[in-house]
């Protein structure tokens, strides 16, 4: 088989498990146009349709998903086969493309990454940060971080540092003219951001003690689904925001906001880093599990 007849291959198999050209490219670090021109050689080469496309999707004719059925496994060999020549390096070598909330990326990331890069001088790691729900295997990841509660079925997890928690903020400002919520119920008399994910969904304030647990939905002037943005609305003294401890822990400490409900925020569930099943796992993934593992 020439070099070309396998790079067509590749690309094709990218599009198909994709669906996306844009997708493949990005993958394979080539441009869009490039992967279109491999796939129409590979069709013009073999004289058969294998992708219907549009202006705005792409799907697999028969003759495409017969294909894709039989160069996926063998495609997941090739790599497995490649991943186990890791055994023979003395660190990890290669690329770990790794999906994190953006929310988290800078409390779960911060500290691991500089020892992860100094210890493995070979590795590349890839991360893409977006709170919007990802599919690793669709998107070509090797890994995810999310909380244990959204993990996917049939993925294998381990439980990583730190464990978050999310916390009611509000300037010194805001609080002037208002008393400070002693109970979540008394958030309704409060102004307070709506929280959201990028597909608009808006997601409760949680909160629980000594075996209470309350769910407060706000209904406030203003949604966001950054957490960036909320700290500075709240530090603007327009409303309150719940948020990632660690986002505001620096303008707490200096008074640029006021903690509240403190004993209602417990710590929650442990994040993990996820991953499919396989055969062999890269050295260089290893790698990153081990850095950011709980240990014990």
């Amino acid at each position: 088989m020439r070099a070309t007849d396998l790079s067509e291959l590749a690309a094709f198999e990218a599009v198909a498990r994709h669906l996306s050209f844009r997708r493949a490219a990005e993958e394979r670090y080539v441009t869009a146009s490039a992967i279109s021109h491999a796939v129409s050689n590979l069709e013009e080469r073999t004289g058969v349709r294998l992708l219907h496309r549009t202006t705005r999707s792409v799907s697999l004719t028969d003759a495409g998903a017969m294909l894709h059925a039989q160069l996926s496994p063998a495609f997941g060999d090739i790599g497995t086969a490649l991943d186990a020549l890791n055994q023979f390096r003395d660190t990890p070598f290669g690329k770990v493309r790794i999906n994190v909330p953006n929310s988290i990326a800078p409390a779960v990331l911060g500290q691991a990454l500089g020892p992860l890069i100094r210890d493995n001088p070979h590795l590349k790691l890839e991360v893409v940060a977006t709170d919007r729900l990802v599919d690793i295997v669709e998107e070509g990841f090797d890994a995810g971080i999310r909380l244990g509660e959204s993990l996917h079925q049939g993925m294998i997890a381990v439980r990583i540092k730190p464990r978050l928690r999310l916390v009611v903020v509000g300037s010194p400002a805001y609080f002037r003219d208002r008393k400070f919520p002693q109970t979540p119920q008394e958030l309704e008399t409060h102004v307070c951001i709506e929280n959201t994910y990028p597909s608009g969904t808006r997601y409760p304030w949680e909160f629980s003690r000594d075996g209470e647990t309350v769910t407060f939905h706000p209904n406030g002037p203003v949604a966001l689904d950054d957490h960036e943005l909320m700290v500075e609305v709240a530090r603007s003294g327009t409303a309150l925001a719940y948020v990632w401890e660690n986002r505001a822990e620096r303008d707490i400490r200096d008074g640029r906001l006021i903690q509240c409900l403190d004993a209602w925020c417990p710590p929650e569930d442990w994040l993990y880093l996820y991953y499919p099943s396989r055969r062999n796992m890269s050295a260089g993934l290893r790698a990153v599990i081990e850095a950011m593992r709980v240990q014990g």
